[in-house]
């Protein structure tokens, strides 16, 4: 953060501001051009994208702008010129535009998302994901897109998988060796479907599929699948332990220190203080050190508790933009092979002939397990579940394969998904 804000500010007092496209004007779009337009130096919103259009010029309006609607290429790229806010209905424009620097991806959807970030990266421009929901589903295979075509792809600082990455980096530079990156969840239900979530999303403006897949435990999967691949750690079994806690420092008690040390794991802790936020487990066994950390009050070790009790997703946001943009530096992004990845699973008894409804549905739950599993059993990714049309009937609670649906024809994140499979060697 320090090296950041004297960048930023640099660029602010140079009148170069890092220009910045937001597809997606919901509730963290919306966060994100108010945050910005409020007070970061050496960042602009240039333009909006979004399908209803009142939502992206509304954005704006609260951020005390006038935005301007336009409709082509030229309008668009003369308004950014000029340095007064743009909207359209045309993601396509806003990722293709000169002037913009780097495109934010806030719309939570996978299909349409994909189409965005493969419009951005080729046009070289960085992208910045607030969709884990994409990032676990074919996050490896837009992480090479993007470097061949020279520009960052990183997940949010201020998401859960950001905020964890950015700890991991610390407990790793201080000399410890992380060996668990966790989640701090407050209850799982998978069960809990838009008819129970209703209330507390309107209460929250929130969408309300958004506010299921929380609360059914589809997003911290997601989360940590964008975890797994960003480490190369994995799931000890499928769904995570997720242990009752009282507090985070109890973690080292919960999990199998010889799991631990076998090369890294992802998981959660159920109802823990401090939360909501995330906690990753340091190892040193090294005497001196001991008696430091114990001396600090972090313990006897050899397992340490490193914690971060909160997480600002669209405050933070700006971050990684100066990161990506000015650093070139990604605060969460694939390392290579998909490592872990979410499966669909029946939230109730599915009979042949229905339509799957996606993340955050009626129909089904998303559990994370290991990528060779899913491709050993031919598991249907839930990013993937959306508008598939079941073959067989699907008991609840049974996992769904690939070969127990049909797929919707002619999407994008189908074909991406199979060079992934293709590409990094899965079956």
């Amino acid at each position: 953060m320090i090296i950041v804000d004297t960048a930023l500010r640099k660029r602010e007092e140079e009148g170069r501001p890092i220009r910045v496209g937001i597809v997606g004007a919901g509730y963290m779009g919306r966060g994100i051009t108010l945050h910005i337009q409020g007070g970061t130096l050496g960042m602009r919103v240039a333009a909006i994208s979004n399908r209803t259009l009142s939502r992206a010029e509304q954005a704006f309006r609260d951020a005390g702008d006038t935005p301007r609607r336009v409709e082509t290429a030229a309008e668009l790229e003369a308004a950014i010129a000029r340095g007064e806010p743009a909207v359209t209905e045309d993601h396509m424009l806003l990722c293709g535009a000169d002037g913009i620097d780097v495109v934010i991806e806030a719309t939570g959807e996978v299909e349409f998302g994909a189409h965005v970030v493969l419009r951005a990266i080729e046009h070289r421009k960085h992208v910045v994901l607030m969709n884990a929901e994409l990032d676990a589903t074919v996050g490896p295979i837009l992480k090479m897109r993007a470097d061949q075509a020279g520009v960052v792809i990183t997940n949010t600082d201020g998401d859960q998988p950001g905020v964890v990455m950015n700890l991991l980096r610390f407990v790793r530079t201080i000399g410890y060796k992380p060996v668990l990156a966790g989640n701090i969840k407050g209850m799982i239900d998978p069960y809990r479907t838009p008819d129970t979530q209703r209330g507390f999303a309107e209460a929250n403006k929130q969408g309300v599929k958004m506010i299921t897949s929380f609360a059914d435990g589809t997003k911290i999967s997601m989360e940590m699948a964008v975890v797994a691949n960003a480490t190369g750690f994995r799931v000890a079994r499928r769904g995570m332990y997720g242990p009752a806690c009282a507090h985070a420092n109890d973690a080292p008690r919960l999990f199998d220190h010889d799991e631990l040390l076998r090369g890294g794991m992802v998981d959660y802790i159920l109802g823990a203080e401090p939360g909501p936020g995330v906690f990753v487990l340091g190892y040193s066994d090294e005497p001196i050190r001991r008696q430091y950390m114990n001396y600090f009050k972090m313990g006897d070790g050899p397992f340490y508790t490193f914690y971060t009790p909160y997480h600002l997703p669209h405050i933070e946001a700006p971050l990684t933009v100066a990161r990506a943009a000015l650093f070139g530096d990604a605060a969460t992004a694939p390392v290579g092979a998909p490592v872990c990845g979410v499966l669909t699973v029946a939230k109730k008894d599915l009979r042949a002939g229905e339509t799957l409804d996606g993340i955050g549905g009626f129909a089904c739950y998303g559990t994370i397990d290991n990528s060779e599993v899913l491709a050993r059993d031919d598991l249907l990714p839930m990013g993937l579940s959306e508008g598939c049309r079941l073959k067989t009937d699907i008991p609840k609670d049974q996992p769904i394969r690939f070969a127990d649906v049909v797929l919707p024809e002619g999407r994008l994140c189908d074909r991406l998904y199979a060079e992934q499979a293709e590409r990094f060697g899965a079956a």
